[in-house]
């Protein structure tokens, strides 16, 4: 087992055979408890946040409160199903490549994904959302808390049509904004800076830079219906000085 600090009160735990991994759900997980080899020290009740990695990639995560220190490590006690954890532990890597999504599978995998998702905290969704694959994503984007909705952006199978869902939330902030405006992957199509344009959360100065970008259609659009009206007026300027 190694462990590695990755943050203030973050851990990340490698276990690296499955022997030793059916040994520590034996000793420790089972009963809620963890041992964590490491010099750090910690005062007692100290909550931390470990990343519990099997030996095929399988990961989970845990909250867990500091109980003692001990030669070998801190010792720690969580709650939560031991069983469940060594499961997840055991799982096998995904591909790296999707597969095709089948339109016909999708709502039993979403709520799969939501009945996996339900019970994790907000940190962990955080965590979670980086690797998170299709339909584990199709529910973190429906969450009300920014923080995961841009860790989702950070998420390298993260799709075109993804980003436009994000980009039409009603929980976008500026930084959410400002990351997609600064990806010129996603800006660089047309359903994504409409998005933006018509989310009444996309700061007003992102979208007088959208604008000039837009289908003469659509800037017609803003300039009869838009609310805002600095961008209204600056439709209609467009508009003008095409005539």
């Amino acid at each position: 087992m190694r462990a590695e600090r990755t943050a203030s009160a973050a851990f990340t735990v490698e276990i690296e055979s499955e022997q030793e991994l059916r040994d520590e759900h034996r000793t420790n997980l089972s009963f809620g408890a963890l041992l964590i080899p490491t010099a750090e020290t910690f005062a007692l009740d100290t909550m931390l946040l470990v990343t519990l990695r099997g030996p095929w990639g399988g990961e989970t995560f845990v909250r867990a409160k500091v109980v003692a220190s001990l030669p070998a490590g801190i010792a720690l006690a969580f709650e939560g199903n031991g069983d469940e954890m060594l499961q997840r532990l055991l799982a096998r890597p995904e591909a790296v490549e999707e597969p095709v999504p089948d339109d016909s599978d999708e709502p039993a995998k979403n709520q799969n994904a939501w009945d996996r998702l339900r019970g994790l905290s907000q940190m962990e969704k955080i965590l979670l959302a980086v690797k998170a694959d299709r339909s584990e994503r199709s529910v973190l984007l429906q969450d009300n808390d920014p923080r995961v909705l841009l860790s989702v952006l950070r998420n390298p199978r993260l799709t075109v049509d993804e980003v436009v869902r994000i980009a039409k939330s009603s929980f976008l902030t500026f930084q959410i904004a400002d990351v997609i405006m600064k990806t010129g992957q996603w800006m660089g199509n047309v359903d994504v800076r409409v998005a933006l344009i018509h989310n009444a959360k996309t700061p007003p100065a992102f979208s007088l830079r959208i604008l000039p970008t837009l289908p003469d259609a659509e800037v017609r659009a803003i300039a009869r219906a838009g609310t805002n009206m600095a961008l209204k007026q600056a439709a209609l300027r467009r508009l003008q000085g095409k005539s």
